[in-house]
């Protein structure tokens, strides 16, 4: 009977170990370390998810855990899932998704649907500047927002009104609003952009330029338009992270708009090279 009984207990479905609140606050607070590692200033990306700074330094000292409500906005914006509060980080990285991934491509585009990482285009504020595709003489400068959401990266920014307006286009708000995806390239990234409701979309490419800041990108943004139609189809341009120094960010928002090559900051001026045909 003896033998029976152990033969029973043997039987018996065998649990793993459940671990403990404290080990999933401490795998949390682990897993968020790694994630903000890269981010300039946690007050900013706090204000950036809908948190509060005080109850966030809790989460990473894993002293607490986030409500459902805030657990679904943190890993909204990392591009992860629930399982952070679980496994390590490097095993719960969301999946990319899109068409570039569908396997009648993926061999072909599929790594170009990897995600951008942060240290090779950072996320903040960016200055930009380019000719104008309507008029040689004037360029455009204006700030974008790179973001990231579900593990992927975005660009957001609004083009200026006075460009707008010399199309005979609208020039509010949510009209002059673009946004686009960047994917990564061999030597930097390409993003495809697009004002809303829009049918055609620019393809832009920007390549890091060596400095001692590492802080500029020189490329390229091109119109998919006829020969035959008005205006200039390639311009080159250059893109200057601002990070999220409000100072900066103001003062480049102050300066946006159409201006003359005279009023080119004169290191944007040397990497556009004005005079030089673009190839």
């Amino acid at each position: 009977m003896k033998l029976l009984r152990e033969f029973a207990l043997d039987k018996q479905p065998q649990h793993d170990h459940q671990p403990n609140p404290a080990a999933l606050r401490d795998m949390l607070g682990a897993n968020l370390r790694k994630l903000t590692a890269r981010s300039e200033s946690i007050s900013a990306l706090c204000r950036e998810i809908g948190i509060n700074r005080t109850q966030f330094n809790r989460y990473l000292a894993g002293e607490s855990f986030p409500r459902p409500d805030l657990l679904h906005r943190i890993c909204r914006h990392f591009g992860v899932d629930a399982r952070i509060l679980l496994e390590p980080l490097e095993s719960v990285a969301a999946p990319v998704k899109g068409p570039m991934v569908h396997p009648a491509v993926a061999d072909f585009l599929g790594r170009s649907a990897q995600p951008v990482r942060e240290e090779d285009f950072p996320s903040g504020f960016y200055r930009f500047v380019r000719r104008s595709f309507l008029d040689s003489n004037r360029f455009v400068m204006g700030l974008v927002y790179v973001f990231r959401a579900d593990g992927l990266c975005f660009l957001r920014g609004f083009e200026a009104r006075e460009a707008m307006r010399s199309q005979g286009l609208p020039a509010d708000p949510c009209t002059r609003e673009f946004r686009g995806a960047v994917l990564p390239q061999e030597d930097g990234v390409s993003a495809l952009v697009s004002r809303r409701g829009a049918t055609t979309a620019t393809y832009n490419f920007l390549s890091r330029v060596p400095t001692f800041e590492n802080n500029y990108w020189v490329g390229y943004t091109s119109r998919p338009l006829r020969e035959n139609v008005a205006g200039r189809r390639f311009e080159r341009q250059v893109y200057e992270h601002l990070g999220r120094k409000t100072g900066k960010v103001l003062a480049a928002a102050r300066a946006s708009g159409l201006v003359s090559a005279d009023s080119l900051m004169p290191y944007h001026r040397q990497l556009l090279e004005p005079d030089k045909p673009i190839s």
